[in-house]
Parts: structure tokens; C-alpha cells; sequence
């Protein structure tokens, strides 16, 4: 049996445009079971206690979700480990699971996983995606706007060819909250002349 030369990660969401940590290869995989939502409050790193954001989270399902695979060589893997556990288990709200995959190219592997804990408080599944924007169109967080957060994870995977309907909406819709409004309301009421 040889010995074990790397692991795996699997990022959908903020890990994509940001992983925070050194990678060999970084592939497009698929996780099925799971599908990427904003099921997450966010206390920390895209919100606060007093004002919670969202943030993505692998929820299940009965489809599946792309995103990208890194490969970490097993020289930096615990170093890496020990970054993303302090990253993505801050409140506990996610679980660490080994999951199994399947990159592009057919090859299936096992990689870690984060999967929100549906009996945590912060978990928030099943909103209306006009709820969702509204929350995110205004939180702040560590880290930065809630809606920073979705642009770059929704632009990011789109120039991977991982469009996502769910995020393409909410980008638009949060657009749209976030314009200031006309300065002269009864051309807003009538609009364009």
C-alpha cells in the first residue's frame, strides 16, 4: 500500500476565490448529496451577533454541488488542516466530513469537507431568496460586506464555468437594493422620460 501524498479540500464557496492556504492542483470536482446555499447566519467573519450576514454552506440535497478540489501535498497538510479548522469552525456551525468526489476527469477521491450541522443555531435553511438578499444586501462582517462575499464567489465560479441560477439571482437582487436611490422622487415614481 503507498503511502498517502496528498489530500483533498473541496471549496464551493469563499474557499474558491480564497482558499488561504498553499495547493499543488486545484480541479473541478463534484459533490453529490450536498447543494450549495445560504444556510449559514453569519456571526464573524460576514455579519455580527447584533446583525448576522449569510454565508454559503453544503446543506443536503438530493443534487449535487461543483466547486473546486485542492490538492494539498502531505508535507503541509496538517499546517493546512490546522489554518482551515480556525477558518471555517469558528462557531462550530460547520462539520468536517471526508467526502467522496468526482473531478472532471472521471478519478473519484475522498476530500474535506465542510458541511453546515443542521442542529446548530446557526443554521437558517430554506429562506426565501428575497429574505436572503435583504440580509445580505446589508450585513458587515471581519471580513468584509456580506455582499463582497457573494459577487466574488458567484464571479469566481462563473469564470470556472460553474454557473449557479441561486447566486446569479441573488447578485442581481442585491445589486438592485444596494443602488442609491434618485435624489428627485418623482422621477423614480415615473421613471425614465
Amino acid at each position: 500500500m503507498r503511502a498517502q501524498e496528498a489530500i483533498w479540500v473541496f471549496g464551493y464557496g469563499s474557499l474558491v476565490w480564497q482558499p488561504g492556504f498553499a495547493y499543488r492542483d486545484a480541479r473541478i470536482a463534484r459533490l453529490e448529496g450536498y447543494e450549495r446555499s445560504f444556510c449559514m447566519r453569519s456571526i464573524h467573519h460576514r455579519g455580527t451577533v447584533a446583525q448576522p450576514g449569510l454565508v454559503l454552506a453544503l446543506d443536503e440535497g438530493s443534487g449535487g454541488c461543483e466547486g473546486l478540489a485542492f490538492e494539498i501535498p502531505v508535507r503541509i497538510a496538517e499546517e493546512s488542516l490546522e489554518y482551515l479548522r480556525a477558518r471555517e469552525l469558528i462557531s462550530a456551525a460547520y462539520l468536517e466530513r471526508r467526502c467522496p468526489v468526482t473531478l472532471r476527469d472521471g478519478r473519484r477521491i475522498e476530500a474535506v469537507t465542510y458541511v453546515i450541522d443542521r442542529a446548530h443555531d446557526q443554521y437558517c435553511g430554506g429562506l426565501p431568496l428575497e429574505e436572503q438578499a435583504r440580509i445580505i444586501a446589508r450585513a458587515q462582517g471581519g471580513r468584509g460586506s456580506n455582499s463582497e462575499y457573494l459577487m466574488n464567489t458567484a464571479q469566481h465560479l462563473a469564470q470556472l464555468g460553474l454557473r449557479d441560477a441561486q447566486l446569479d439571482w441573488l447578485c442581481a437582487r442585491v445589486r438592485e437594493l444596494s443602488a442609491p436611490l434618485s435624489a428627485d422622487p418623482d422621477q423614480a415614481a415615473s421613471g425614465p422620460a
